[in-house]
């Protein structure tokens, strides 16, 4: 057994920002043929390095049956370990189905389990708007009922607890699309009664609003960097809506000129926020020159995004959709495990460029009924490949490995009360096909 325990932490500064250092060493002394007797020791430049350097110590100690103690694997060790990305991030997705506090905290644990450390928080899209905000406060009467409602307590709640675990909360507020919920409250933020998105370009008080709602959130969400969207946007009625058809004319705008407009002017509100502005890919495939330098570029719709923006001089985040969006149920676990964030990026300043990653959980099909055996296990595949190095994850002589760490690390789940779904299944989140061990389903 282990009979001492050393963690060594260089800096109490506890400030979570992106690009922390996560890195941490971590020692086991040499066992004997009956038993692990020695001391453990980890090193780490911070608090939250050493986080990650107790979760490897976790997941090398197993239970013994037959001396009914808890023993070290395969001891000795000495890992040097740090993450190869900066952001590894999980999207979840409340706007769709609304999903209880417990349910998202079971989520951000399970999170640290694979050293994700950013929850992109998608609250509010069209559907529902469940969160409070203060400064407007009938907003959230888009919430689906008066019970599936997020105060502001809850989600400063969230983000202390996602803070305990190391992982940052990057909000989102998608504008100027997916906004309908937003009416509910507010009916003048809709162009009309039968143009219900995108929001009002015409008006300064659809921007107020932005900025009241991006003021309040501001004192809730410390992470650096803030999701503006700016995806799927529509803006046909606007050309057809009598005042705004006028607003256009007026400026002497088309209705793409005035997307541009509205993206802009958010991250102008954002900026004097003192946040960094994420926006989806549309943005920069639409309007690249104009976009604020500053801006992060999200891909999602397929490959090829992440060179031409890092060429460009913007930063990235890869979630392309054919790999990493789990609410498509047919990928399997090796599709999300070899997909690439720097593909086609062979120039080291633009690979510096690439954030990282973050796979996206949708709620359109998952609710707290299902959602967590659809993020899990295949999320924990691009875990990895956002932590280990590339060497270690790209050949193709890894796969069996790969598959073989990836079953155990989902019984480790299931273990600790995730209800994470087999590996294999050919579709997501669906139950065993018969009778076996938790480790070759």
């Amino acid at each position: 057994m282990i009979i001492k325990v050393t963690v060594i932490v260089h800096s109490d500064n506890d400030e979570l920002q992106l690009g922390v250092d996560e890195s941490y060493s971590l020692l086991v002394s040499k066992s004997n043929e009956h038993s692990i007797i020695g001391e453990l020791s980890i090193e780490a430049n911070s608090i939250y390095g050493a986080l990650r350097g107790l979760e490897t110590m976790s997941q090398l100690c197993i239970f013994d049956y037959g001396v009914k103690t808890v023993q070290i694997h395969k001891a000795p060790w000495f890992i040097q370990d740090k993450p190869r990305f900066a952001y590894r991030g999980l999207l979840l997705d409340t706007s769709r189905h609304y999903l209880p506090i417990e349910i998202i905290k079971q989520i951000v644990e399970s999170m640290s389990y694979a050293k994700l450390n950013v929850l992109h928080w998608h609250i509010i899209d069209e559907e529902s708007f469940p969160l409070e905000v203060p400064s407007y406060p009938n907003l959230w009467k888009g919430a689906y009922t008066k019970w599936e409602r997020y105060t502001v307590e809850d989600a400063i709640e969230i983000v202390d607890f996602a803070k305990m675990r190391g992982i940052n909360v990057m909000a989102e507020v998608d504008v100027p699309g997916h906004a309908e919920s937003w009416g509910t409250g507010y009916p003048d933020l809709w162009p009309s009664p039968s143009c219900k998105e995108p929001l009002d370009v015409s008006k300064n008080y659809t921007f107020d609003v932005i900025s009241g709602i991006l003021a309040d959130m501001r004192k809730i969400f410390p992470f650096e960097l803030f999701h503006l969207g700016g995806d799927e946007v529509n803006t046909s009625c606007w050309a057809t809506t009598p005042h705004v058809k006028q607003w256009l004319k007026d400026h002497n705008m088309t209705s793409k000129d005035a997307y541009q407009y509205f993206v802009l002017r958010a991250q102008e509100i954002a900026i004097s926020q003192n946040w960094t502005p994420v926006n989806w890919e549309e943005t920069f495939n639409n309007f690249p020159s104009k976009l604020n330098p500053q801006t992060v570029v999200h891909n999602w719709l397929g490959g090829g995004v992440c060179p031409k923006a890092v060429a460009s001089g913007f930063r990235c985040i890869y979630s392309n959709q054919g790999f990493w969006y789990l609410d498509h149920l047919d990928v399997p676990w090796d599709k999300v495990y070899y997909a690439e964030p720097l593909e086609g990026i062979k120039s080291i300043s633009e690979q510096k460029l690439v954030l990282g990653g973050e796979v996206c959980m949708w709620g359109e099909t998952a609710d707290a009924s299902d959602v967590q055996q659809t993020i899990w296990p295949r999320a924990a595949a691009a875990a990895e490949r956002l932590w280990s190095d590339k060497e270690t994850t790209s050949s193709t002589n890894t796969t069996t490995a790969a598959l073989q760490r990836l079953e155990y690390f989902r019984c480790l789940l299931t273990m600790r009360g995730v209800p994470a779904a087999p590996v294999t299944n050919f579709y997501a989140r669906r139950p065993p096909l018969g009778p076996g061990s938790c480790y070759e389903q």
